[in-house]
């Protein structure tokens, strides 16, 4: 699929007005860019860069593979307090590529940083000089092959020009067009709130399609907001936030190299200053980022690669949190399951497969299966009601929700994920062309 802007006013192709998406507008302390620099074979925009003009405070959650990305490495040893950008390419992961990749950034950063001092001198009555470690970078594409850092550094002036102070809806979307690889179409999400009497923006995008197991979520996510909350605070937010939505989410099982979560706060919108993550002030802007963030890691786990459904899978009442996470994530990553849905057979032995080799604590006599609201198992006996053409009826929906009742305790998780169709293995066999 060729990537652009006209693909959204498309009747053909699927979801593709772009009404559908959210109407992120203007942030304050904002700024984007996106260019195309060549990485792929095709003319799509492949550059993506985020500006904040005044400095971000921000906080950052990273993949938990022991194999990382260059782009890893770097932005772990930042230890300014404000960062001024971050820059987004594709279709290279610069993962596996050692000094090599690692000295590419470096050269990047160097020359970004420049460019961005110069803008500063141009446009702002105070210009501050940027410094290449308060750049951050994000990569995404085939692992282990050489990182096209002359593409991007001839590139660099053209995308630095292009950057725009005032954002709208089509600018935002761009932007997600930019980060995407075999995602069929951008993600994003917006939410307002209130911090004390100031009204808050929260903006995010994300891109995420294959590879898609947590730990941390295989994906790339970046919120935005123009709150005025410090950088420790916001590690705090999206630690919590994490852990039930893009830590919540599964395509295939498999957790890559390159994923990172986000978080800048530009401080435009000058609230108070929150001194305390437990601050009563806070909550609605947690919520609100949880929406957000939540709402991103549903369009990733939707978006699957092939995924013609999407399924949402409860467990309930268990003794422990961990219990109930193994459940869903057994159910969600088994590909006898995620093809049975796909198929729209209403094979629920599979699921109880899935259960029994979750390693969870059971008892067999309490175990509830549900479908939608169609009640397969009761207390470990098929239901006297059930009636699997209802059931084969019901897998016919393009939403999927499997609920597992373990009626032993009071925990309880809820993962998100797709089926597994025929086009998961055309489109991962021929991923690199």
């Amino acid at each position: 699929m060729d990537f652009g802007i006209n693909n959204f006013f498309d009747k053909k192709h699927k979801e593709s007005k772009i009404g559908h998406f959210q109407d992120l507008e203007h942030i304050d302390g904002v700024s984007i860019s996106t260019i195309s620099c060549g990485l792929y074979n095709k003319k799509r925009d492949d550059l993506v860069l985020f500006y904040f003009r005044g400095g971000a405070n921000y906080a950052n959650v990273y993949t938990q593979s022991t194999l990382v990305s260059e782009n890893i490495k770097w932005n772990r040893k930042i230890k300014d307090k404000k960062i001024y950008g971050i820059l987004i390419n594709t279709r290279n992961a610069n993962a596996l590529t050692g000094n090599d990749g690692y000295n590419s950034l470096k050269k990047i950063s160097l020359n970004i940083s420049k460019l961005l001092t110069a803008k500063q001198i141009e446009d702002e009555d105070k210009p501050r000089e940027i410094k290449p470690n308060q750049i951050l970078f994000a990569c995404t594409g085939t692992i282990g092959e050489k990182f096209p850092v002359n593409a991007i550094l001839n590139n660099t002036k053209n995308l630095v020009d292009k950057i725009k102070y005032n954002q709208n809806k089509l600018i935002w979307i761009k932007a997600a067009l930019g980060i995407m690889t075999t995602d069929t179409k951008p993600k994003l999400s917006m939410a307002e709130c209130k911090i004390g009497g100031s009204n808050v923006k929260i903006y995010g995008v994300a891109k995420g399609s294959g590879m898609i197991f947590p730990n941390m979520a295989t994906t790339l996510g970046f919120i935005f907001t123009d709150a005025n909350i410090s950088s420790s605070i916001l590690k705090q937010i999206l630690n919590l936030n994490i852990k039930t939505t893009f830590n919540a989410i599964t395509c295939d099982g498999d957790t890559s190299t390159n994923d990172m979560v986000s978080i800048f706060s530009t401080g435009s919108a000058n609230n108070k200053e929150i001194k305390s993550f437990k601050d009563p002030k806070l909550k609605q802007f947690i919520n609100s980022v949880h929406q957000v963030m939540l709402n991103l890691a549903k369009r990733v786990a939707s978006d699957g690669e092939g995924a013609t459904k999407f399924v949402t899978i409860k467990c309930l009442n268990s003794k422990t949190e961990k219990d109930a996470k193994n459940i869903c994530f057994s159910i969600a990553n088994s590909p006898l399951v995620k093809t049975a849905i796909f198929g729209e057979d209403p094979n629920w032995g599979r699921i109880a497969m899935a259960i029994g080799k979750s390693g969870a604590t059971l008892k067999y006599e309490k175990l509830s299966i549900l479908m939608g609201s169609k009640i397969i198992l009761k207390d470990g006996k098929l239901d006297k009601n059930y009636n699997e053409a209802i059931l084969s009826d019901y897998m016919k929906n393009e939403n999927i929700e499997i609920t597992i009742d373990l009626s032993i305790g009071s925990k309880n998780f809820t993962a998100y994920t797709m089926d597994l169709s025929k086009e998961y293995i055309d489109i991962n066999s021929d991923y690199r062309s």
